[in-house]
């Protein structure tokens, strides 16, 4: 007998995952709201953002690519310099990647991919500004989220998307620990550490480091990285910390200490024409954060379940954390309506959604626990943060030729996931076949892996065990 009410989902948090859900379940005709504290959906926090074309695949079916690319500029070229701003190595990166997926990654100010995806949204009412979560109450058919103004939402299940220091996954830990004690752990609690703190902040074009340059610039447990758009220039710099520390420490830096973390690095070059004191005098914004990484062991409880970076969180050098938010959201949408499709409009029980959030987690964890450890050897190496990342940057990438590390990401991308219940027909293809395409490995798939394991016995060979250690994660198994 079908339910008189429909299956309703109540998101927590209008960020790049809430919103990403909001338009998958539109798709899937899953009834839902978002529930944002903020007044602004799209505040002037945070910098740029990339997103490979794993996301671009996903925004093509849900018809917002159009909108996304036309609110950025492509990208072309990639530099690594070494402290005193000299060339190491540059390629056409980005041309690179786009031969390979038929898709540019697209480069956008965060608050810019905000404004897309909540303009877009099919009904924007969907989304309650001003909405804070005071409790969250497990009934026996259903949930209900209790807001500090006293207004009251009901449904089936609460999705957490409100970041990684969110009030969902606390309120989901409680509830575990309340039904069976013990459940969730301090080990696990703590496992999102913080190993670096970041500057980063945007201003105007800047020339002398080009229209559409990605720039990293290494230096000793410290980098630095910019991003040019003709209009804008995003920078980041990264500090690498004496002594790492865990939720639920929370350093919470002031414009001062942001002030002085930007003068001790005012001199260093970043690029062969400038200083980094330069882009600090005439940015728009700045703000000096910690930066958190990690993936937890539980991602649900009864009947919430959690998405984006309260459940995984990785560093954002090479740009992979709101990407695997957008995939996490896709593969748990997926699940939901297989759910709901297979229960033919019967309300599921208890037990069937806590089947479909483990079938989640199952399909995600070991992806995102890969693409963290590879985000943070990435940061490792920018920051040179052991003698063997600073031989491997200075003497061994340069003997590498222009596809090796797109290709490296190639392996990546083609592994991302894509909404099975919408038509992908009419997105672009590349060199690279998708995972979810191939009847049999393709080529390139195959010389990406042979490539990743020679890539394994040359750092070896010289003593770069760190990459040893992680390239071989990204390979599916």
């Amino acid at each position: 007998m079908a339910s008189e009410t429909p299956f309703r989902v109540i998101i927590v948090g209008a960020g790049v995952a809430g919103l990403t859900v909001s338009h998958c379940l539109h798709k899937a005709g899953i009834d839902h709201i978002i529930l944002e504290r903020r007044a602004d959906v799209a505040p002037a926090m945070g910098s740029s953002i990339a997103m490979y074309p794993g996301s671009g695949r996903i925004f093509h079916q849900l018809g917002i690519l159009e909108r996304m690319e036309t609110t950025c500029s492509p990208c072309k070229y990639s530099w690594t310099r070494g402290p005193d701003g000299k060339d190491i190595v540059h390629n056409e990166f980005f041309e690179i990647v786009k031969k390979n997926h038929g898709q540019r990654i697209l480069l956008l100010e965060r608050r810019q991919l905000l404004r897309n995806l909540y303009e877009t949204l099919p009904d924007m009412s969907r989304v309650k500004l001003n909405s804070e979560v005071k409790s969250i109450n497990q009934l026996p058919d259903g949930v209900e989220v209790i807001l500090t103004d006293g207004t009251v939402e009901r449904g089936d299940m609460v999705l957490g998307a409100d970041g990684v220091r969110g009030t969902v996954r606390s309120m989901m830990w409680e509830h575990a620990n309340k039904m069976e004690p013990g459940i969730i752990t301090a080990q696990e609690k703590t496992c999102m550490k913080t190993n670096y703190k970041l500057l980063l902040g945007m201003g105007p074009g800047a020339p002398e480091l080009g229209e559409a340059d990605m720039t990293v610039c290494h230096n000793h447990k410290q980098s630095m990285m910019t991003l040019t758009q003709p209009d804008h220039t995003y920078f980041s710099v990264y500090f690498k910390l004496d002594k790492p520390y865990s939720w639920p420490t929370r350093k919470r830096y002031t414009a001062e200490e942001a002030e002085a973390a930007a003068e001790s690095v005012a001199d260093h070059a970043v690029s062969d024409q400038a200083v980094f004191g330069e882009l600090w005098r005439k940015r728009d914004r700045a703000a000096l954060i910690g930066v958190e990484e990690g993936v937890l062991d539980h991602w649900y409880y009864d009947r919430i379940a959690l998405v984006g970076d309260c459940v995984h969180k990785m560093t954002p050098n090479i740009g992979l954390g709101g990407n695997m938010a957008i995939e996490s959201v896709v593969v748990l949408c997926n699940h939901l309506h297989a759910m709901l499709v297979a229960q033919q409009g019967v309300k599921p029980s208890l037990a069937t959604l806590r089947a479909t959030f483990a079938a989640y987690q199952a399909e995600r964890k070991p992806r995102v626990e890969q693409i963290m450890k590879f985000s943070r050897e990435v940061t490792d190496s920018h920051a040179w943060a052991t003698l063997s990342h600073k031989y491997y940057t200075k003497w061994v990438l340069p003997t590498k030729s222009d596809q090796f590390f797109p290709n490296i990401i190639a392996e990546i991308v083609r592994q991302a996931p894509k909404l099975n219940y919408v038509d992908v027909k009419g997105f672009n293809k590349g060199k690279v076949t998708w995972k979810d395409e191939e009847s049999r490995p393709s080529a390139l798939a195959w010389s990406v892996g042979w490539m990743l394991r020679a890539t394994v016995l040359v750092m070896l060979s010289v003593g770069a065990a760190q990459y040893g250690k992680v390239l071989p994660l990204i390979k599916s198994k």
